[in-house]
């Protein structure tokens, strides 16, 4: 899931919200949030539609499946 940690790192950083913030909100540890922006883990479906919802895109967006 390249394209899903590509898109994480972008939305965060242009919402100038560090690791920890996201973290926070998404109520997941910062290591969790470091792992997925680095494409070494994927977060299960609950926390994608979190993240989708906190950066108000889709989870197709987010998942690459659409631009």
């Amino acid at each position: 899931m390249i394209e899903f940690s590509k898109r994480l790192l972008e939305l965060r950083t242009e919402k100038g919200i560090s690791q920890k913030e996201l973290a926070k909100i998404l109520e997941v540890s910062s290591s969790n949030i470091s792992y997925w922006e680095q494409n070494k883990g994927e977060p299960i479906a609950s926390n994608i539609v979190k993240i989708a919802k906190f950066f108000n895109v889709s989870t197709d967006y987010l998942l690459g499946l659409e631009d």
